[in-house]
């Protein structure tokens, strides 16, 4: 075996985001890789339950060999093998995210040598994650612009504190994935929305939590906010929460979301993921920020250059910018925009 890439896992974020796109790259790029305090900057550092599904996915996916997989591990070394096709599951005994599942596992489905199909278990409205409905409504139209896709069924939602959400992910693999040029935002053509209850939650707050979000909207005409409460059946549990999704006529996609919370009243949740949405609006980006730390995997390894306008340069890129000009041999390049945010270039390899 060769020497391993060795990667330091207190830099920047110092979180799981460079776990995430180091075992992605490890894959994709066939290199193996030693990822040493793990987790560092986090109270409880190392590998959690769902870190080490994680690795535990794409370790099946690869036919990887891998030290120190073990809960609470703070370094593991990771071999990689082929990249194979077929059918994977993957069960997170917490609320810990199927959508950071699938952010890991992703890119490397593309790239299989056959289909592939997973079965994700754990939480799928989460806090410090994206909802998974935020994945399907805005990551996945960026992913297509890259000419990549996948299909996706929600078997049963899964919420904080118990999990037990189910989803299937089904990846046709691609030759390639291209470069993107998506600096010029356009005019806002929709704002749709989905916002929720589920369990014993009256769809009430659904209600006030949509005309929370409404009243930040007030300068946009096309806006629709569709109100509900889960059928019991896939969502058992308690929660309550929204999603917003943008769209404009030079077909950028903008998203965000948020979780409701005891304490908070529901026209503050829909206010909060308003104010979300509005900041990524005003300041001309073409994704938003919870977009953008995941589109620079698709950048490095796309064929051809990408330009991509985005707002603030955020923690989580600057992380995952790190970690990809290490494995992928690429070169990143950030321009600041005079009427505000950044231009992010590369050159995938």
């Amino acid at each position: 075996m060769s020497t391993p890439l060795e990667i330091d896992g207190s830099l920047l974020e110092g979180g799981g985001q460079i776990l995430r796109v180091a075992l992605t790259l490890s894959c994709l790029k066939k290199i193996p890789i030693r990822i040493f305090n793990i987790r560092a900057k986090r109270g409880k550092p190392g590998l959690m339950e769902q870190h080490l599904k994680g690795v535990e996915l794409v370790r099946d996916m690869c036919s990887a060999t891998v030290i120190g997989a073990q809960k609470g591990s703070t370094e593991i070394t990771f071999y990689p093998g082929h990249i194979r096709g077929g059918f994977f599951k993957s069960h997170i005994h917490t609320a810990g995210s199927v959508s950071l599942l699938l952010q890991v596992a992703l890119p490397c489905a593309l790239f299989a040598d056959s289909e592939v199909t997973m079965t994700l278990k754990g939480g799928t409205n989460a806090e410090m994650a994206p909802q998974i409905d935020y994945t399907t409504e805005v990551f996945r139209g960026i992913l297509e612009k890259f000419g990549g896709t996948f299909d996706f069924e929600l078997v049963r939602r899964g919420y904080f504190p118990k999990g037990g959400g189910e989803i299937r992910v089904t990846v046709k693999p691609v030759s390639q994935l291209n470069g993107v040029n998506l600096i010029e935002q356009g005019q806002i053509t929709s704002i749709q929305g989905w916002s929720y209850t589920a369990g014993s939650l009256p769809v009430s707050l659904a209600h006030r939590t949509a005309n929370g979000a409404k009243g930040a909207f007030k300068k946009y005409k096309n806006v629709h906010i569709e109100c509900y409460k889960e059928d019991r059946e896939i969502a058992p549990d308690n929660c309550a929460g929204i999603i917003l999704v943008a769209e404009t006529d030079t077909g950028c996609i903008l998203g965000s979301s948020a979780l409701g919370k005891r304490d908070v009243k529901s026209e503050e949740t829909g206010i909060k993921a308003a104010l979300k949405l509005l900041n990524s609006i005003e300041e001309g980006a073409c994704v938003d920020e919870y977009s953008q730390d995941q589109i620079i995997i698709l950048m490095a390894i796309a064929k051809g250059p990408s330009s991509v306008r985005v707002g603030e340069i955020t923690l989580h890129t600057k992380t995952a910018i790190f970690v990809v000009e290490a494995l992928a041999k690429v070169q990143f390049n950030i321009v600041p925009v005079p009427m505000g945010g950044n231009v992010i270039r590369c050159t995938g390899s």
